[in-house]
Parts: structure tokens; sequence; C-alpha cells
């Protein structure tokens, strides 16, 4: 329990972190009568939580399954004891039982109905109920391990734990106060630390051609097919003064490397060559950019016929100039300069390896009693509330066994 060690002030756990796998951990762990402060260095707790979901937050996924997570080093049986141990359903009972009024907005994302502060406060709530501190603005200035335990020294004083527990998330976002921590500790205590970069993050086009047609298209979305490296997803696209985004390209950018050609089906309901066909069969006489009226938006439709066509009636069409009108719409190849980095990405990929990671309690195989949760560690999810689950899941985890 909490109390006083030689001028520091003793606890059962420190955590690292007052974000959503910080803050689940903590509530969990105070719950079981651990005694728990958490550490934050911005100011104020659950940044990224208020700012998800466009201020609603989108904090699950009915369906997350381990199929929905990645890792950069492959360890598929990594994450599949705690997605087991605290599900969707678990997240979305306590959510009901504190009275948010949610929705799903589509492909069971679930969002709040007011906004994202409802799910913080309930977080913060149910820590206060249990006890736990909580401290922002406050930093870490260093750490060691001692006997079973750890030492820190803080802005707050002198602490000591038997259990310490780095929830610091990723690189993504830094405006939020996101920093690289996380990993120098993990690097300090023996860890291995995986490349990283930004995921579910925009494409920047640097082709000129290309990056007129994005610019004059900025605003305009589409829905499309998105295939890069063996993965494929079905969503819109969004047109930007900077390239692509939108919920297609932010999933597939994920698995894209600089150099892939990322493939866009701007036709998912159609095989392109044979609607085009079937068009030029019904309205012979109609110009192209009047049928790709039908499914695009008139500018779109008629700033890609300027782009990447002749506009003429379907009927003066040969059959391999419409071949080659479909493999465009159907297949639209594309190298992207870069992405827009950690700046507006949603998560870092990459991270502190699984390998050396408790799959069941989420505790270093390298450093007993120091633990790893949330964006940390070298696992990402799909778009759509599968971070948060994860976040949850981890720290549940975790909160069990420090």
């Amino acid at each position: 329990m909490a109390g006083e060690q030689s001028g520091r002030r003793a606890f059962d756990v420190v955590i690292i972190g007052a974000g959503a796998a910080g803050l689940m951990c903590a509530m969990t762990a105070a719950a079981r009568g651990r005694s728990v402060i958490v550490i934050e260095s911005s100011n104020k707790p659950g940044k990224k939580i208020l700012m998800s979901g466009g201020g609603r937050c989108n904090f699950t996924n009915m369906w997350a399954a381990p199929e929905n997570y990645h890792s950069q080093q492959p360890n598929p049986q990594f994450h599949k004891s705690a997605m087991a141990g605290y599900s969707p359903w678990d997240f979305i009972a306590m959510v009901n039982e504190h009275g948010i009024p949610y929705h799903e907005k589509k492909l069971g994302q679930l969002f709040c109905d007011n906004r994202s502060k409802d799910i913080l406060n309930m977080l913060l709530d149910r820590c206060e109920d249990a006890g736990v501190e909580i401290h922002v603005r406050t930093t870490v200035r260093a750490m060691r391990r001692v006997g079973d335990g750890y030492q820190l020294r803080t802005d707050i004083g002198e602490l000591a734990c038997e259990s310490l527990v780095i929830a610091t998330g990723g690189l993504s976002i830094p405006t939020l106060g996101s920093t690289g921590f996380g990993m120098e500790v993990a690097r300090e205590f023996g860890h291995t630390i995986l490349p990283t970069r930004a995921g579910l993050v925009p494409f920047t086009i640097t082709d000129h051609r290309l990056s007129d047609l994005c610019n004059e298209l900025s605003g305009t979305s589409a829905d499309c097919t998105a295939s890069c490296n063996g993965q494929r997803f079905r969503e819109n696209l969004l047109f930007t003064h900077r390239g692509l985004s939108g919920p297609a390209i932010l999933q597939i950018s994920s698995f894209w490397h600089p150099g892939d050609t990322v493939t866009i089906d701007l036709l998912p309901d159609h095989d392109a060559l044979e609607w085009l066909e079937s068009r030029r069969a019904a309205r012979p006489d109609a110009e192209l950019r009047t049928v790709l009226g039908e499914v695009f938006t008139k500018k779109m439709a008629s700033l890609l016929t300027d782009a990447w066509f002749t506009s003429k009636p379907m009927k003066r069409y040969t059959p391999g100039e419409l071949r080659a009108i479909a493999d465009q719409l159907g297949a639209w190849q594309l190298v992207p300069g870069g992405t827009e980095g950690y700046r507006t990405a949603e998560v870092m990929l990459g991270g502190v390896d699984t390998r050396e990671v408790s799959s069941k309690t989420m505790e270093s195989l390298k450093s007993p009693g120091l633990y790893f949760v949330g964006e940390v560690l070298d696992l990402t999810g799909h778009l759509g509330g599968f971070n948060f689950q994860w976040a949850w899941a981890s720290g549940y985890a975790a909160a069990q066994y420090v």
C-alpha cells in the first residue's frame, strides 16, 4: 500500500502515462486494492481520447478480433490473450453502466452521441473512486531498478514501487504531448525497439500532375477499394491539398512503404469494363464526363476526364480505348511521395518488441515488475476503434498482475 520508504513515497504501482491504456490499468489495479499513482507529463489526462473521433471518441469496435491487428515483427499470437480477457462488450457494459449514450456509425464503430469527454470522465471517476492519484505536468527525471522494485525521481519527489507500467503511447500527434519516452525506458531495461513510422496517416503526392488534380479536388470524397502489399480496404478516399486521405487511404498507409505502388479501384461496385460497355449501350451519345457523373460528383467526373482521358460520345470509343479507361478507373496505380508523418498520424507503427513481453500479463521478460501497455508496443489496429480496444484490453490485462 502507499506509504513512506526512506523519504520516498511508496506505491504498489506507478503508471507513466494518463491515456487510455494507463487510466484503464490504474482504475482496474486500484479496484483490486493496489495503491496506484499515475504520472502524466502533459497538462491534462486523456488528450488523445478527447480529440478522437472528431470529438466524439470512437471508443471501440464491436467486431474487434485478433485479425484486425498487425505488428512490424509478426507475432500473431501475442494479443489474443488480452483481447480474449477484455472484449469490446466488456467496455460497452461499462459505458452502459455510466449511462453514456452512443451509436454505431458503421462497420461496428461505436461513437459517443455527445462528446469524447464522457468517456474520459468515466475513466477518471473510476480512478477517483478507487483511490488513484493522478499528477499532470509531471516529468520522470530518472529511474532504476532496486531490489524487487523500482525507484523514480520525478517533479513531485522520489517514488518507489513494486510494479512500473509504461503507458506513454507512441510518437503520433506530438502536439498532444507524445514523446519517445516509453521506448527510451524500454531500451534502458534491455528491450528491442522495432523501427517506428507513422501509421493510419494521409499520403502526400509529389507528382506535379497528380498533385494538381488532388488540389483541384480537395474536399471531394469517393467510395473506393485501396490495395497494397496484399492488403485491401473498402472505404472512402478524400482528396486534399497535400494528396490523399480518408479511411481507405489511412488504412492502407499502415501497410505501405516508400516506393510501393498503391492500387485504387474507383468503381468498387462494378467491373469497370462491363460497366462502361453497359453505359455505352444504354447512352451511346452521352459524353464520357457525363457518364462518369453517374458515379462521381460532376466536378470529379469532369476533372478526372480532363486529367486522364479525352471526353467524347461513348459510341466513339474503340474497345481498346474503353479497356484503357476501365483499367485507369478500376486499377488506378500511384506511388505516393510520402505521408504527412506523425503530425497527423492516428498511430505509431513499431515500438517495443512484443516477443520480449508476456502476452498474458504485459510484463517485461527482461526486467521483472516492468509492464508495457497500449501504443508503445509493436501492435497496431485498423482504423475504427480497434486501437482504443487494444488500449483497454492491454491495460486491463496488466492490471490483473501488477
